[in-house]
């Protein structure tokens, strides 16, 4: 859910990293020759590039060069983009592969398949679609105070300064929408039902009020007091005059302009030039080579299989009906939801704790940086999912967090807490992308850049190891768990569905309702969700599939070799990395295990 992924130290033995590099363990590391350092300079100045384009994103990941700027967005400056990053891929062509050792060669190809994806998205020009009904500019600007360092009084003026250009940066966001417009790239008009409650919540007549008055509310002791007055007048001032302004604007461009000229289609395909784009997005969040029909084909043989799972529980509990109506008696069901949000949250608190206790018994490495529990803010919370992780920034200032959505209790099934809770911060996001930020051996460009497939697929692969650790007990639990799991495959064949094969929403919505345990609330937030987001949900499932994949071959491979910590480590030494690099990875463990422990 984030775009930064965090944290520091991490002495990994690990293999994949034996592995990669090109000189025994204990020698002393070669000097780099040419061809090595074209592509180190290649591969900085490509970052740096990327760092000043998006000052947010600087900060984010702790570089502080840019904290009193926002990015810049007019189309000329996406097509400024393009180029650049052409001549950065014209460059990557040239540079011999032969000449690199092994670990540089990943690194190459993580480079030039992240490029590839960068450069089709601006040619795509999907930029011209910079809101989504869940995310946007609008949504992400009052998250600003959690993103930003507030130690000194400069710091206060440098986000003051990015308070009053808030209303340059909307403008700019309005006009991408405009010539999308003009293009006929534009959402689709349902999933922008209720899209006032996400902007109207900062329209506030006193600034104090604001989510982003938030840091004026207490000052670290390294601020002066003689300061402190006046940056809280002068923030105060920028909410006033620039960013209440902006929502208002951007509200009325809103309701009089864009929606007008939304589309009653709810599939990319409907849209010119829609199905080559949504090809190309099934290849960038899967980072295979394949198709919609057979992603489309994948999740419905996964439907089958999970619902014989399930339909297996049914039985255990001896409940008298179909499968309809045991959906129907979870979704109903006082027992199975929590009264208060605060029971909710102790649910989640509980489940976390214990899992935090069995960790090493799955894995060697653990992470430094902890993580926290909060609530979805309440501008949000209708409109969006159960949960979400936040990982924390660069520089180490901040915990991770797990968002827990406590709004309409009625949807939030406590049989789903497990599950959800293991998916989203241990042994999930939490610990695979905290670990990612420590990784010592690994540019920064991949420390805080990823996959979608590999990391959502660990995160579900994630849920699935609680079963070997002593979770999913209560049978609903379990029923919980792989109604999760068949949600992610019922998304290969909704978001498919949707986009490549004409499907309605209804027909979508209908789908999830007759093959999952979830609230109606969350199935059409998910829809929603898909609709508006075209490949994303994609990459869960088939993440999830290949690390399966892989496991069993080093199991059936290593037999009583095998180690499930040793496992793991490779899996996670190397970040988020294309599914083929992954691949590559564990049979050079598998290669290496055999290797080392033969007689």
């Amino acid at each position: 859910m984030s775009r930064s992924y965090h944290c520091s130290i991490l002495r990994l033995a690990l293999f994949v990293i034996a592995f990669c590099w090109a000189f025994p363990a204990g020698a002393e590391e070669p000097s780099p020759n040419a061809t090595q350092k074209a592509l180190q300079e290649l591969i900085d100045e490509s970052w740096e590039f990327g760092l000043k384009e998006d000052p947010a994103f600087a900060t984010e990941v702790g570089r502080n060069d840019w904290n009193d700027q926002l990015g810049r967005n007019t189309v000329k400056d996406f097509q400024r983009r393009l180029k650049v990053k052409q001549g950065f891929h014209e460059r990557v062509l040239k540079i011999d592969t032969s000449q690199l050792p092994q670990a540089d060669r990943i690194n190459l190809t993580i480079f030039r398949r992240l490029l590839s994806d960068e450069i089709q998205e601006l040619k795509f020009q999907s930029y011209l679609i910079p809101i989504t009904n869940r995310w946007g500019f609008h949504i992400w600007f009052p998250t600003l105070p959690d993103q930003t360092p507030f130690r000194n009084s400069q710091d206060y003026e440098n986000y003051i300064a990015r308070l009053i250009d808030f209303s340059r940066f909307a403008d700019e966001q309005m006009e991408l929408m405009r010539a999308g417009a003009k293009r006929q790239w534009v959402l689709p008009a349902v999933v922008l039902e209720g899209y006032r409650g996400t902007v109207e919540p900062h329209i506030v007549s006193d600034p104090k009020k604001s989510l982003l008055y938030k840091p004026f509310r207490k000052y670290s002791i390294a601020v002066p007091e003689a300061d402190r007055d006046r940056l809280s007048k002068a923030g105060a001032t920028a909410i006033e005059k620039h960013v209440v302004p902006a929502y208002k604007k951007f509200l009325d461009f809103m309701e009089n302009e864009y929606l007008p000229e939304c589309r009653g289609t709810v599939g990319i395909s409907a849209i010119p030039g829609g199905r080559a784009y949504y090809r190309h997005r099934v290849r960038k969040y899967t980072t295979l080579d394949i198709t919609p029909e057979e992603v489309h084909g994948i999740g419905m043989s996964e439907v089958k299989r999970i619902r014989k799972e399930m339909d297996a529980i049914i039985k255990k509990v001896k409940f008298k009906g179909d499968f309809a109506e045991f959906v129907e008696f979870l979704r109903t069901s006082p027992q199975f939801y929590a009264k208060t949000p605060e029971e909710l949250e102790k649910e989640v608190a509980y489940v976390l704790k214990k899992m935090d206790g069995v960790l090493p018994e799955l894995f060697k490495t653990l992470p430094r940086t902890p993580y926290g529990v909060k609530r979805v803010p309440a501008y949000l919370a209708p409109r969006t999912t159960t949960a979400y992780y936040q990982p924390p920034p660069g520089d180490g200032t901040r915990a991770g967090f797990y968002f827990l959505n406590t709004y309409n209790l009625k949807s939030r099934p406590l049989y789903e807490v497990e599950a959800l809770s293991l998916h989203e911060a241990v042994p999930g996001h939490h610990l695979q992308l905290a670990l990612q930020q420590e990784l010592p051996n690994i540019p920064e460009f991949r420390r805080f850049a990823g996959f979608t497939v590999f990391i959502e697929g660990w995160a579900l692969y994630s849920e699935r190891l609680g079963l070997e650790v002593g979770f999913y007990q209560d049978p609903y639990g379990d029923f919980g768990r792989l109604t999760y799991e068949m949600w992610r495959a019922c998304r290969l064949v909704v978001d498919t569905g949707v986009h490549h094969l004409g499907w309605t929403r209804q027909q979508a919505i209908q789908f999830m309702a007759d093959n999952t345990a979830l609230s109606i609330h969350n199935i059409t937030a998910e829809v929603d969700r898909y609709i508006a987001w075209p490949g994303q949900a994609l990459a869960y499932k088939m993440g999830e599939l290949k690390i399966r994949a892989l496991r069993q071959k080093a199991e059936k491979e290593l037999g009583a070799k095998f180690d499930i910590r040793e496992f793991h480590e490779v899996v996670l030494g190397s970040g988020s990395v294309p599914l083929a690099v992954l691949e590559m990875n564990v049979n050079g463990y598998i290669a290496k295990v055999n290797s080392t422990q033969q007689p």
